[in-house]
C-alpha cells in the first residue's frame, strides 16, 4: 500500500481519529444530563461573566455624535457633509423623475419644471434597450414599465429609482476603489475580507439604528444603509477579476511604458469587463432588496408600499407593489447584463444625430412628451381610469381560503407545533453552550483544520459571552426547521425540472421570481392565514429560502457528465439507482452550496419574522431598532452574523472535501 496508514504509526493515528467523535459524543451527552447539578454554569453562561459589548457600541456612538472631532470639524459635521453629498444629486434624480424640478423649500417650494413623462420614461429605457439587446430587450423593458404604470404604481416606482439610481453608482465606485486596493495591497484584502463577511451577514435592521443616529431619518440615511449592505459584492468581486487577469496582459502593459495608473485604468479594468459588471449586477439586485428596510427610515417609494401593506394585512395591495419591484428588478437586471454582453462598436460617422442616434431620440421624446403633457395630462401622468388593479382579488383569495379551510389549517399548525416545533426547541435549548462550542470546534477541526476550529471556537464563545446564547438557540432552532422544510419541499422540485427542459424554464423563471419578490410580502399570507408565532414565521421563512435549494439542486443535476450517467444505465441500474447512487453522490457539492445558501436566506429572512412574535435575535435586533438602541442591535446582529459564518465555513469545507472525493476540480472563487 502506498498511503500512510501501512505504516503502524499511521494506522494508529486513524483508529484514533475514528474515536474522536465517538468519545466526544458520549461527553457531550453525560453533560447534557447530569451536569445541570455538577456544572451549571456550562448550561448558563455566568452573568458576571458576560462582556457588556452592547454598552460599549452605545456609548461609542453617542461619543462619535456628540464629541469626537478631527481638528477643524467634528464627526457630526462629517456625517452631514456625506449627507449633503448624497443628497444633491438624489434630489436632482428624484425632481427628474418624481416632483418635478423645485425653487424654494417646504410649503414655500414651486415647481418650475414638471418631472419627466411616463412615456418619456418608458421610451428612454426602451432605446436603451434596443440599444443593448436588440427589439426583444426593448419590448420586454417598456413591457415591464408599462405595467408599473397600468398598475398605478408609477410615482411609488419613479422613487425607488431615484434612490437605486444614486445608490448604484455610489456602491459600484466605491466597491470598485476598495477593490482595486485589495488587489494591489494582499494585506489590506487579508483585512477587510472579515469586514465583509460581517457587512454581508449583519442583519440590515442591526446597522439601521446606527444610520440613523449619524445620518438622520430620510432617503439620505437609506442610501448609506444601501450602500453598506450592496457594496461588500462588488468590492470582492473586484479584487477576484484582477487578481485573475491573465499576467501576460500585464506584462504587455508594463513593456509598452504604461504608468502604473494606465495600467489599472487601461490596462486591467478593461480586461476585467465582463467579471466587474458581473459586481454591477449584483449592486443593483441587493440594492432593489433593500427597498422595503430602506423605507423604514424614510425611503419611501414601493418599499413603503409594501411596509404599510403589511401594517394593514391587505395582501393585495402589497403583492402589486411587491410585483411592480420585481418588475423594476427584472428591467435594471436585464439592461446591466445587455450592456456588459455589449461589444464596443467603431463609430466613424460625422454629427450629432448619427453617432448618437439614441441620445437624440430619447432626448426629443422627453421634450415632446412633456410640451404636450402641458397641454393633455395624459402625455404627462398615466390616466387613472384605465389604472388596473388585482389588489382585491387576491385579498379575497386568502380570505376565502381562511375561512374555509381554518379548521384544516389551524390543525396542521397545531399537529407540527406541538410535534414537532415545540419538542425541537426544547431540545436544543436543554444544550449546554459549554458542549455544543465543543462539538462545533471538533466540527471546524474534522471539515477544516486547526483554522476553522479556532474560528467555530471564537465565534461560538463570543455569543454566549455576549448574553445572546439562548436567543440564538431560538434563532438556530427556526433556521434549522425552516431550512429542512425547504430542503426537502426544493430538492424534489429541482430534481424532477432539472432533467425536463421545458420544465426548467418555468421553474427558473418562478425561481428568479420568488428571489426578487420583497420578503415581507411572504409574511402577509401567511399572518392572514396562520396568526403570529413560529409557525407562521417558518412557512413565509420556508416560502423565502425554497429558490435556492431548487435552483443548486437543479444546477447539480444539470452539470453531471451524461457519459456516467449512461455508464450506469448500461450496467442494468434502475432510475432510482442512477438518482441515488450516481446524480446525488456527483452532485452533493452543489446540494451542499444549494443548504448553505438557503440557511443565509432563511437567516435574514428570520430578522424580518420579528415583526409576527418571534423571541429569537431577530425581535432583539428589530427591538432595538424600536428603541435607538444601535449597542443592542450591533449585538444581535453580530450573532446573527456569527451564526452564519460558522455555517457557511463548515458547509464549505464541506463541499470541498465532497469534491476532492470525487475528483472535480475546484475553481477556486
Amino acid at each position: 500500500m502506498a498511503g500512510g496508514y501501512s505504516h503502524p504509526v499511521g494506522r494508529a493515528r486513524a483508529f484514533a481519529g475514528r474515536l474522536v467523535w465517538p468519545a466526544a459524543l458520549t461527553v457531550f451527552i453525560l453533560l447534557w444530563q447530569f451536569g445541570q447539578d455538577l456544572a451549571p454554569w456550562a448550561f448558563k453562561y455566568p452573568a458576571e461573566l458576560i462582556i457588556p459589548v452592547a454598552d460599549w457600541i452605545t456609548r461609542f456612538t453617542k461619543w462619535l455624535l456628540n464629541d469626537a472631532s478631527f481638528g477643524v470639524f467634528t464627526f457630526r459635521e462629517l456625517t452631514r457633509f456625506i449627507s449633503a453629498v448624497i443628497d444633491a444629486p438624489y434630489r436632482l434624480v428624484m425632481g427628474l423623475l418624481s416632483t418635478g424640478l423645485m425653487s424654494g423649500r417646504g410649503s414655500q417650494a414651486v415647481q418650475w419644471l414638471p418631472p419627466v413623462s411616463w412615456i418619456g420614461v418608458i421610451s428612454a429605457f426602451a432605446l436603451l434597450g434596443l440599444h443593448a439587446g436588440g427589439i426583444r430587450l426593448a419590448l420586454l423593458v417598456a413591457g415591464c414599465l408599462l405595467y408599473i404604470a397600468a398598475f398605478g404604481q408609477w410615482d411609488s416606482a419613479m422613487i425607488t429609482l431615484a434612490s437605486i439610481l444614486v445608490a448604484v453608482p455610489l456602491g459600484v465606485v466605491g466597491g470598485l476603489l476598495l477593490g482595486i486596493v485589495a488587489w494591489r495591497h494582499p494585506v489590506f484584502e487579508r483585512m477587510i475580507r472579515p469586514v465583509l463577511d460581517l457587512m454581508q451577514t449583519i442583519p440590515v435592521f442591526a446597522y439601521l439604528v446606527p444610520v440613523l443616529i449619524l445620518f438622520g431619518f430620510g432617503p439620505t440615511a437609506a442610501v448609506v444603509a444601501t450602500l453598506i449592505y450592496a457594496m461588500p459584492p462588488m468590492t470582492r468581486i473586484t479584487s477576484l477579476a484582477l487578481q485573475r487577469v491573465p499576467h501576460e496582459i500585464l506584462e504587455l502593459g508594463n513593456m509598452v511604458g504604461c504608468t502604473r495608473s494606465q495600467i489599472t485604468w487601461r490596462v486591467m479594468i478593461p480586461s476585467a469587463k465582463d467579471s466587474l459588471m458581473v459586481g454591477v449586477n449584483q449592486v443593483i439586485m441587493l440594492s432593489l432588496n433593500m427597498v422595503i428596510i430602506a423605507a423604514m427610515i424614510g425611503a419611501g417609494g414601493l418599499g413603503y408600499d409594501v411596509l404599510a401593506a403589511l401594517r394593514r394585512l391587505d395582501f393585495g395591495a402589497g403583492l402589486e407593489a411587491g410585483i411592480a419591484i420585481v418588475a423594476l428588478a427584472v428591467v435594471l437586471d436585464r439592461l446591466s447584463q445587455a450592456m456588459a454582453r455589449k461589444q464596443p462598436e467603431q463609430n466613424e460617422k460625422t454629427g450629432l444625430l448619427s453617432r448618437h442616434p439614441y441620445v437624440v431620440s430619447v432626448i426629443a421624446i422627453v421634450a415632446a412628451s412633456g410640451i404636450a403633457g402641458l397641454a393633455a395630462p395624459f402625455f404627462q401622468t398615466f390616466p387613472e381610469n384605465l389604472q388596473l388593479s388585482t389588489g382585491t382579488f387576491w385579498s379575497s383569495v386568502v380570505e376565502w381560503i381562511n375561512v374555509n379551510f381554518f379548521d384544516a389549517l389551524e390543525s396542521l399548525k397545531n399537529g407540527l407545533l406541538l410535534n414537532v416545533l415545540i419538542p425541537f426547541k426544547r431540545l436544543l435549548g436543554s444544550f449546554p453552550w459549554l458542549g455544543v462550542t465543543g462539538l462545533l470546534t471538533l466540527a471546524g477541526w474534522s471539515l477544516g483544520g486547526m483554522r476553522l476550529a479556532v474560528l467555530s471556537l471564537a465565534l461560538s464563545v463570543s455569543i454566549a459571552a455576549t448574553g445572546q446564547w439562548e436567543k440564538a438557540t431560538v434563532t438556530v432552532y427556526l433556521c434549522g426547521i425552516s431550512t429542512i422544510v425547504a430542503m426537502l419541499i426544493g430538492m424534489p422540485i429541482g430534481i424532477v425540472a432539472a432533467e425536463r427542459p421545458g420544465l426548467w424554464r418555468w421553474v427558473e423563471a418562478a425561481v428568479d421570481t420568488v428571489q426578487t419578490l420583497p420578503s415581507f410580502v411572504y409574511l402577509m399570507p401567511a399572518v392572514m392565514l396562520f396568526r403570529v408565532g413560529d409557525f407562521t414565521a417558518m412557512i413565509a421563512v420556508v416560502a423565502y429560502a425554497i429558490a435556492p435549494a431548487i435552483r443548486y439542486t437543479a444546477l447539480g443535476i444539470r452539470n453531471i457528465d451524461p457519459h456516467l450517467v449512461e455508464a450506469g444505465r448500461a450496467m442494468g441500474c434502475t432510475n432510482r439507482q442512477l438518482l441515488m447512487r450516481i446524480k446525488l453522490k456527483l452532485a452533493l457539492p452543489e446540494l451542499l452550496l444549494g443548504l448553505n445558501q438557503t440557511i443565509m436566506f432563511a437567516l435574514s429572512m428570520l430578522v424580518i419574522t420579528a415583526l409576527v412574535g418571534t423571541r429569537d435575535l431577530g425581535q432583539e435586533v428589530y427591538i432595538a431598532l424600536t428603541k435607538g438602541d444601535p449597542g443592542r442591535g450591533m449585538v444581535a446582529g453580530l450573532a446573527v452574523a456569527f451564526i452564519a459564518i460558522i455555517a457557511d465555513r463548515m458547509i464549505s469545507a464541506g463541499a470541498g472535501r465532497a469534491r476532492q472525493r470525487l475528483g472535480i476540480e475546484r475553481e477556486q472563487a
